[in-house]
């Protein structure tokens, strides 16, 4: 289990660098491409819209096909379309390319949250969930300080080198380590009629429905963060690319800490006390980051720790979340991962551009997102009332 582990650890790592590594950049593109702040930005949703409908596809078939071949199937063309995007000639072919990434990436996100409702249920879910997660936050907070590193060497197309590479390793872990977790007489038969069914089954759920909505708006605030940080950190705050590339790292060197915490508060306190926790935790430090903004009152020191106490609250709700929604539906594991993961993709992608409309000398649409994300997440939580006292617990491995 801890091999596997660690190789699907390795497998999700490709979207959240290929996310986060080019971000110190973003500012010297908009030169280079000849665009402004949101086509930049652009190259970001496309990337997450293309993860959305990547796991939108690459689930369901995972549940008819198996684990293995789909997710070996799209790393390996995922390390294609990453080279690819290195040699893009123009924003147009690097937002394409972006969205194949993400579509081809997605083969390990998707395909490696199911494999592990395949061997998990209950709080070992939610502990491998969170573990996940957690190793997972080391992405946001060593992809800028490694981007800022690359770019100041070779520049931002040297990162899209950096990143098929890591794709490369990833792929050979997944060949060595992860097996065919779903036996064949538990794989969906019925071509693409079987597949509708399913997903119609489990949307169908409103206790699964409610909890994905909460775990894509929590996913929203930290996307609209991503969106606006570059500019926030450097045309705001006067920072330079290396020290945007600390502050970043800052961030998410609290995003893995509060992880590895929360998987230990798993078991003391209920998943639901844990996410209630954390989206009042998100309302608020999104809220305070707006007052500040409005005030005109923004440094670095109140910026960075109201940041730090959403990325918290973030991370509380997000792990929790997932497992309850997947919990849910464990007849449909890789539709209900899919539909989960398409649904945070679509949030994020439309949050993350709309940052940048208010222009790069501005914080306010940002945290103004933030916080209505954190709104939207407590609101899509209530879908869950009606039916939490009836969906009875899955038990614990």
């Amino acid at each position: 289990m801890p091999v596997m582990t660690a190789a699907l650890v390795l497998l999700a790592f490709v979207t959240p660098l290929a996310t986060d590594m080019y971000l110190p950049a973003f500012p010297d593109m908009t030169g280079a491409l000849g665009t402004d702040a949101s086509g930049v930005q652009l190259t970001l949703t496309s990337f997450l819209i293309g993860m959305g409908v990547g796991q939108l596809i690459l689930g369901p078939l995972s549940d008819r096909f198996g684990r293995r071949k789909p997710i070996l199937i799209g790393t390996a063309a995922c390390v294609v379309a990453t080279a690819l995007c290195a040699l893009t000639p123009s924003l147009g072919w690097l937002v394409a390319l972006r969205f194949a990434q993400g579509f081809t990436g997605a083969a390990g996100v998707v395909i490696g949250r199911a494999v592990i409702s395949d061997v998990a249920t209950g709080e070992k879910a939610a502990k491998l969930l969170g573990v996940l997660m957690s190793l997972l936050g080391v992405a946001p907070a060593i992809a800028p300080v490694l981007g800022g590193i690359v770019i100041d060497a070779a520049g931002w197309r040297a990162v899209f080198w950096v990143l098929a590479a890591t794709t490369l390793v990833a792929l050979v872990g997944a060949l060595v380590a992860v097996p065919e977790s779903l036996p064949a007489e538990r794989r969906q038969t019925g071509g693409a009629q079987a597949t509708i069914r399913a997903a119609r089954e489990v949307l169908a759920n409103r206790s699964y429905l409610g909890h994905t909505l909460c775990f894509g708006m929590a996913l929203a605030v930290l996307f609209c963060y991503l969106g606006g940080a570059s500019f926030l950190f450097q045309n705001l705050l006067g920072l330079s690319v290396g020290q945007t590339s600390a502050a970043f790292a800052s961030v998410g060197a609290v995003s893995v800490l509060s992880g590895l915490v929360i998987t230990r508060l798993v078991g003391r306190f209920t998943p639901q006390a844990l996410m209630r926790t954390g989206l009042a935790v998100m309302l608020v430090g999104s809220a305070a980051l707006c007052v500040l903004a409005l005030a005109d009152g923004l440094g670095l020191p109140a910026v960075l720790g109201l940041l730090y106490l959403t990325l918290v609250g973030i991370s509380l709700v997000a792990m929790n979340a997932a497992a309850l929604a997947l919990e849910r539906v464990p007849h449909a594991a890789g539709t209900g991962s899919a539909l989960l993961g398409t649904t945070q993709s679509i949030l994020s992608a439309i949050a993350a551009p709309l940052v940048g409309l208010g222009g790069e000398h501005t914080a306010l649409p940002m945290f103004a997102g933030m916080t209505l994300s954190a709104v939207l997440a407590i609101l899509a939580l209530s879908m869950t009332r009606t039916t939490s006292r009836s969906a009875a617990p899955a038990t614990s491995n």
